[in-house]
Protein backbone atom coordinates (compact mmCIF):
# COMPACT_ATOMS: atom_id res chain seq x y z
CA UNK A 1 0.00 0.00 0.00
CA UNK A 2 1.59 3.41 -0.86
CA UNK A 3 0.93 6.75 0.21
CA UNK A 4 1.22 8.13 -3.54
CA UNK A 5 -2.11 6.49 -4.22
CA UNK A 6 -4.57 7.95 -1.75
CA UNK A 7 -6.97 5.18 -2.56
CA UNK A 8 -4.21 2.19 -1.01
CA UNK A 9 -2.87 4.15 2.01
CA UNK A 10 -4.63 4.37 5.21
CA UNK A 11 -5.33 7.38 6.62
CA UNK A 12 -5.68 8.25 10.12
CA UNK A 13 -8.63 10.19 9.64
CA UNK A 14 -10.30 7.30 7.47
CA UNK A 15 -13.62 6.20 8.32
CA UNK A 16 -14.08 2.42 9.21
CA UNK A 17 -15.55 1.74 5.75
CA UNK A 18 -12.83 3.16 3.92
CA UNK A 19 -9.86 1.28 6.01
CA UNK A 20 -12.47 -1.78 5.12
CA UNK A 21 -12.35 -0.82 1.42
CA UNK A 22 -8.57 -0.58 1.62
CA UNK A 23 -7.76 -3.24 3.44
CA UNK A 24 -10.12 -5.51 1.15
CA UNK A 25 -8.78 -4.63 -2.28
CA UNK A 26 -5.28 -5.30 -0.99
CA UNK A 27 -2.34 -7.31 -2.19
CA UNK A 28 -2.05 -10.30 0.01
CA UNK A 29 -0.88 -13.28 -2.05
CA UNK A 30 -2.05 -16.77 -0.25
CA UNK A 31 1.13 -18.10 1.53
CA UNK A 32 3.51 -15.47 0.70
CA UNK A 33 4.93 -13.64 3.20
CA UNK A 34 7.59 -11.06 1.49
CA UNK A 35 6.43 -7.50 -0.33
CA UNK A 36 2.95 -8.64 1.86
CA UNK A 37 1.58 -5.34 3.08
CA UNK A 38 -1.56 -7.34 5.22
CA UNK A 39 1.41 -9.61 7.08
CA UNK A 40 3.45 -5.73 7.46
CA UNK A 41 0.90 -4.37 9.03
CA UNK A 42 0.58 -7.48 11.35
CA UNK A 43 4.12 -7.47 11.88
CA UNK A 44 5.01 -3.39 12.21
CA UNK A 45 1.60 -2.29 13.13
CA UNK A 46 -1.24 -4.55 15.19
CA UNK A 47 0.62 -7.49 16.92
CA UNK A 48 3.51 -4.46 18.62
CA UNK A 49 0.57 -1.70 19.81
CA UNK A 50 -2.28 -4.71 20.43
CA UNK A 51 -0.43 -7.93 21.03
CA UNK A 52 -3.16 -10.12 19.82
CA UNK A 53 -4.77 -10.68 16.52
CA UNK A 54 -8.24 -12.58 16.37
CA UNK A 55 -9.25 -14.19 13.39
CA UNK A 56 -12.69 -15.47 12.84
CA UNK A 57 -12.65 -17.57 9.64
CA UNK A 58 -15.34 -18.54 7.16
CA UNK A 59 -15.72 -22.24 8.51
CA UNK A 60 -17.08 -20.67 11.58
CA UNK A 61 -13.73 -21.30 13.49
CA UNK A 62 -11.72 -18.68 14.83
CA UNK A 63 -8.19 -18.34 16.01
CA UNK A 64 -6.33 -15.78 18.45
CA UNK A 65 -2.66 -15.37 17.77
CA UNK A 66 -0.34 -13.25 20.14
CA UNK A 67 2.54 -13.74 18.00
CA UNK A 68 3.60 -12.32 14.51
CA UNK A 69 5.35 -15.60 14.34
CA UNK A 70 2.61 -18.13 14.95
CA UNK A 71 0.52 -15.86 12.56
CA UNK A 72 3.12 -16.02 9.89
CA UNK A 73 3.48 -19.80 10.58
CA UNK A 74 -0.03 -20.74 10.07
CA UNK A 75 -0.12 -17.90 6.84
CA UNK A 76 2.41 -19.37 5.23
CA UNK A 77 0.90 -23.07 5.33
CA UNK A 78 -2.20 -22.02 4.39
CA UNK A 79 -3.79 -22.77 7.53
CA UNK A 80 -4.40 -18.66 7.84
CA UNK A 81 -5.97 -17.58 4.27
CA UNK A 82 -6.09 -14.29 3.15
CA UNK A 83 -9.87 -13.70 2.93
CA UNK A 84 -9.93 -14.46 6.73
CA UNK A 85 -7.05 -11.99 7.55
CA UNK A 86 -7.77 -9.30 5.63
CA UNK A 87 -11.35 -8.57 7.44
CA UNK A 88 -9.13 -9.29 11.20
CA UNK A 89 -6.41 -6.72 10.09
CA UNK A 90 -9.45 -4.14 9.03
CA UNK A 91 -11.02 -4.61 12.49
CA UNK A 92 -7.63 -4.28 14.22
CA UNK A 93 -7.02 -1.13 12.82
CA UNK A 94 -9.86 0.13 13.22
CA UNK A 95 -9.74 0.05 16.90
CA UNK A 96 -6.36 1.72 16.67
CA UNK A 97 -7.76 4.88 14.51
CA UNK A 98 -10.77 4.84 17.03
CA UNK A 99 -9.32 7.21 19.61
CA UNK A 100 -7.98 8.84 16.62
CA UNK A 101 -11.17 9.60 14.59
CA UNK A 102 -12.94 10.45 18.12
CA UNK A 103 -10.37 13.29 18.70
CA UNK A 104 -10.37 15.00 15.19
CA UNK A 105 -14.25 14.45 15.46
CA UNK A 106 -14.84 15.96 19.46
CA UNK A 107 -11.67 18.56 20.12
CA UNK A 108 -12.66 21.75 17.95
CA UNK A 109 -9.28 23.01 17.30
CA UNK A 110 -8.34 19.64 15.67
CA UNK A 111 -11.75 19.57 13.93
CA UNK A 112 -10.65 22.87 12.52
CA UNK A 113 -6.97 21.57 11.58
CA UNK A 114 -8.18 18.59 9.97
CA UNK A 115 -10.67 21.05 7.81
CA UNK A 116 -7.96 23.21 6.65
CA UNK A 117 -5.78 20.09 5.49
CA UNK A 118 -8.99 18.83 3.66
CA UNK A 119 -9.15 22.26 1.94
CA UNK A 120 -5.66 22.08 0.70
CA UNK A 121 -5.46 18.97 -0.55
CA UNK A 122 -8.43 19.44 -2.52
CA UNK A 123 -6.24 22.41 -4.26
CA UNK A 124 -3.34 20.44 -4.82
CA UNK A 125 -5.65 17.90 -6.44
CA UNK A 126 -7.19 20.32 -8.74
CA UNK A 127 -4.14 22.10 -9.41
CA UNK A 128 -2.93 18.37 -10.35
CA UNK A 129 -5.80 17.81 -12.29
CA UNK A 130 -5.87 20.77 -14.60
CA UNK A 131 -1.59 19.74 -15.25
CA UNK A 132 -3.02 16.82 -16.95
CA UNK A 133 -5.14 18.10 -19.33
Amino acid sequence: MSKSDPNSAIFMEDTREAVEAKIKKSFCAPQIVEENPILDYCRHIIMPALGVLKINRKDGNSKTYTTYAELEADFVSGECHPGDLKPAVAGAINDLLQPVRDHFANDPYAKKLLETIRGWQKDIDAKKAAETK
